[in-house]
């Protein structure tokens, strides 16, 4: 019986030890396979057809890029790079319904790796509105209002006029080169960065956890702030009546607004 119960374990041992080397051989196929969406060499192109004035971005699982651009119809580029070991195959889907357009990558199943990026080309003199789960957003060159919130990414925007609301729950805001006259960040976990070219009439900045910086034109300002674990710097002019008016407010970070240069 000591025999039989001696090779019974050195059975399991061997069992435990084999399938260890399958996981590994796994993760190591699958960290040779998977990489970046900017890798694929062979990306998707799609137009839709947008017949109002504001464009409606549904996202999931991508990283998004947005310029204003000379088109009729959103263009559309895809990169996407997926692998799945163990479950079904990965795919990326678009599709446009009511001047929203829902984009969607569906990669599950046992050691799975996907990344998807959109280039998105809207054409001049729409407003936009974004709202993305799981991937970092980027916009530049827009003259109407954008309006980007989302749930776990950074949000990036530059050399832009219109009005701006941006809203990060797990992400830092950086703004840079605006010139909006109004602009609102909120973020939950990371920080604002706002820089802006022009005098505005309206900042708000605020942060849960972590912290905030704005860069003004030279201008005298109504300033108010309010850290309750951080310092605050304030270097612009100010002016309890000025019609130009700045909030920023952090839990737990610093506060710095300065003049430009």
């Amino acid at each position: 019986m000591a025999r039989t119960t001696e090779r019974t374990g050195h059975t399991g041992t061997i069992r435990a030890v084999a399938a260890l080397g399958v996981v590994a051989a796994l993760l190591v196929t699958a960290t040779a396979c998977s990489g970046d969406a900017a890798d694929d060499p062979h990306p998707d192109h799609r137009a839709f057809a947008l017949h109002g004035r504001t464009l409606t971005v549904d996202s999931q699982d991508s990283a998004l890029e947005m310029v204003p651009a000379d088109v009729s119809q959103v263009k559309v580029t895809r990169w996407f790079r997926g692998n799945v070991l163990v479950g079904g195959n990965p795919r990326v889907t678009w599709a446009m319904k009511d001047d929203r357009l829902v984009l969607r990558v569906k990669c599950s199943g046992v050691v799975a790796s996907c990344s998807a990026k959109h280039r998105i080309e809207v054409p001049r003199g729409v407003s936009v509105k974004v709202e993305s789960s799981d991937g970092s957003v980027r916009a530049q060159g827009f003259k109407e209002s954008l309006d980007i919130r989302s749930r776990d990414g950074s949000v990036r925007v530059a050399d832009s006029t219109g009005p701006l609301t941006l809203a990060s729950a797990d992400g830092s805001i950086h703004a840079s080169g605006v010139s909006a006259r109004r602009v609102h960040a909120t973020t939950r976990d990371g920080s604002v960065h706002l820089e802006l070219g022009a005098v505005p009439d309206q900042v708000q900045a605020n942060a849960v956890d972590g912290s905030v910086t704005i860069t003004l034109p030279q201008a005298s300002y109504r300033v108010s702030t309010q850290a309750q674990d951080g310092s605050v710097h304030v270097s612009v002019p100010r002016d309890p009546g000025s019609s130009h008016v700045v909030d920023a407010h952090t839990r737990d970070g610093s506060i710095t607004i300065r003049t430009a240069g």
